[in-house]
């Protein structure tokens, strides 16, 4: 039995079973199972990449002597960036960085389509990045890795754009619950950075994603939590005016964090065609970092617990071990101070020099380090109210999260479930809120969304403004035309129009540029008149449209430009002018309405 054979069976097998799931399942049910599914592989996919993660940093580092530096911490960054380089290059062959936008961008532009290799090279590559130091997250991975599931599925089982839509967001919370055991987050997180809007008919399928995750990862390692914490200075109502002020601080860092970062990215964007070059540059880079910082090794969730437990210098002081400063109590401060400031470079430099991995967990460090180093240099410089470190690390990493994602409810409900700090539940709303308040002052998007946004392509909870993203532009345009050539006469013109469908022809040349159109409706003082037939050319009769749309446009600047002219048509030409169809007033806004009645039909 051939290949072909075996595949057409398996073929109109899988036919034959997907017709009996729709005359026995509801479509409802159906996707709650799906999202059963999704939320399942979603947890397996976090719990293999951070054991592989784990196992990778323990052969490596588990003989260094934490009581002086490593020359090695100069070698292991390169080598993991070289070999995920390597991996992404000649096995995926495939843009697999920047994990949360292109689920942005999926949405938006491809119709949540993911391709099938998602479903595990970012879970590669991103395990060789972090275990060999790559100083990023793996969480931005394994969302990536979560919506690819759930698109993949819905594809497999043919489901429409919209249900793909729901299953993409149901990976990406299930892969937040799945890695840190927050539910409540993963739901949040899908609301408010990937901005799926929370009906009735999407908010089960998401529940079911994130408790699924949630538990089966319990399942695979148990009820200890990724971050331990334990609330030794309960919270007191004197403490608001340094919540506030830590709120706006986290604000700042963010801003530094997000601008840092682009400008980090555009130094490496300069050498896109040059893989060597950017592996030079960013290895070398971050190998030194992490030689002068070591807590700028991999996730750098063992320094964030240092923070989060310790309960006097002595433990604090901990996070200099492998550094040249060990041993030197008086440079804890400083060398917070300095980490917190050269995270971003390590984390551009991992990605840029060829490396995979999100900021979610460098947001989380860069927060509990800038908690840290507040509540520090507060308790050194006021004598009005006592802050506790520890606690304040903790707020800052909601803190920080709120700006460089723009939500703060991600970073309130993550960081309580994560840690059980429900008793801080009330200062990091403080915290998290006047963050996000401090960072939309500069920056009107998150981190994530603003590259799409910049493009046009970004999706919003305003069901107008998401309907023109969703929607594609080539949807729209009548590519069945009749053209006509600038020397055409009259009489054969009057015949091109007996068979045209619209009530406008184009006037091209031989390379298919468009000349000018001319309107059925402004001819008929000649069409009738046969003696007239050879006394003009369509170069005569055309005139200027009254706009001309690029096929690059985006759908709201199309829309306006409809609103402006008042055209019933109007034509699409692409980058070099050639002429590629029409736009017509009633197809568009025919399509508008069924797509806002189907986004609202819940």
């Amino acid at each position: 039995m051939t290949e072909a054979t075996i595949e057409t069976e398996h073929s109109s097998w899988f036919v034959r079973l997907n017709e009996w799931r729709k005359k026995n399942i509801s479509e409802k049910m159906f996707v709650l199972i799906l999202a059963f599914f999704v939320g399942l592989f979603a947890a397996v996919a976090a719990f293999l990449l951070h054991w592989i993660i784990n196992q990778i940093v323990f052969v490596l580092t588990s003989q260094f002597n934490a009581d002086s530096s490593n020359w090695l911490y100069l070698v292991y960054p390169v080598v993991g960036i070289y070999l995920t380089s390597l991996f992404v290059r000649y096995v995926v062959k495939d843009n697999i960085s920047h994990g949360i936008t292109r689920i942005l961008y999926a949405i938006s532009s491809n119709k949540s389509r993911l391709k099938s290799h998602n479903t595990w090279s970012s879970v590669i590559a991103s395990a060789i990045t972090i275990g060999f130091g790559g100083s990023v997250g793996a969480e931005a991975p394994i969302v990536l890795t979560g919506s690819a599931i759930g698109s993949n599925l819905g594809q497999l089982f043919r489901m429409d754009s919209k249900t793909l839509m729901l299953l993409v967001g149901c990976g990406a919370a299930g892969a937040i619950a799945g890695i840190f055991k927050a539910p409540i987050a993963g739901l949040v997180f899908t609301l408010e950075v990937l901005m799926i809007d929370m009906t009735m008919t999407s908010l089960l399928p998401i529940l079911v994603s994130c408790v699924t995750a949630t538990c089966f990862t319990y399942i695979f390692s148990g009820d200890a939590a990724l971050f331990t914490f334990h609330l030794d200075n309960d919270w007191t109502v004197e403490r608001v005016p340094a919540c506030i002020l830590l709120g706006v601080f986290c604000g700042l860092v963010s801003l530094y964090f997000i601008r840092s970062m682009s400008f980090a990215e555009s130094i490496f964007a300069r050498f896109q065609d040059k893989p060597y070059v950017r592996l030079l540059l960013g290895g070398s880079v971050l190998s030194l970092l992490i030689y002068l910082f070591p807590a700028l090794f991999g996730e750098g969730y063992n320094s964030i617990n240092l923070l989060l437990n310790g309960t006097s210098d002595a433990d604090w002081e901990q996070i200099l071990n492998n550094s040249r400063f060990s041993g030197e109590a008086y440079m804890l401060i400083p060398y917070i101070a300095l980490v917190l400031l050269t995270k971003v470079f390590a984390t551009s430099a991992t990605n840029g020099g060829g490396g995979c991995g999100g900021t979610f967990a460098p947001s989380l460090f860069v927060g509990c380090f800038a908690g840290f180093f507040f509540s520090r240099m507060w308790n050194l410089h006021t004598s009005w109210v006592y802050v506790p470190e520890k606690n304040f690390a903790l707020m800052g990493m909601a803190g920080v999260m709120s700006g460089v994602m723009h939500a703060p409810l991600t970073g309130i409900f993550l960081i309580a479930e994560l840690t059980g700090g429900y008793s801080l539940f009330l200062p990091l709303m403080i915290v998290s809120v006047s963050s996000y308040l401090t960072i939309s002052i500069f920056e009107p998007h998150s981190i994530y969304s603003a590259r799409l946004a910049k493009e046009g392509k970004l999706i919003t909870h305003h069901t107008d403004q998401a309907v023109l993203t969703l929607m594609q532009l080539d949807s729209v345009v009548e590519h069945n035309y009749m053209a006509v050539a600038p020397d055409l006469e009259l009489g054969q013109i009057v015949h091109k129009i007996s068979t045209s469908k619209s009530s406008v022809l184009p006037v091209l040349d031989a390379a298919g540029t468009l000349l000018g159109e001319i309107d059925i409706t402004k001819i008929r003082h000649v069409v009738f008149r046969i003696e007239l037939y050879h006394h003009f050319k369509a170069s005569q009769l055309m005139q200027e449209p009254a706009a001309i749309l690029s096929s690059q446009a985006t759908m709201a600047q199309v829309m306006r430009t409809f609103d402006r002219t008042h055209s019933d048509w109007l034509p699409v030409v692409d980058a070099d002018n050639r002429f590629e169809g029409y736009i017509s007033r009633q197809r568009l806004f025919t399509q508008y309405r069924k797509m806002v009645a189907d986004m609202s039909e819940d």
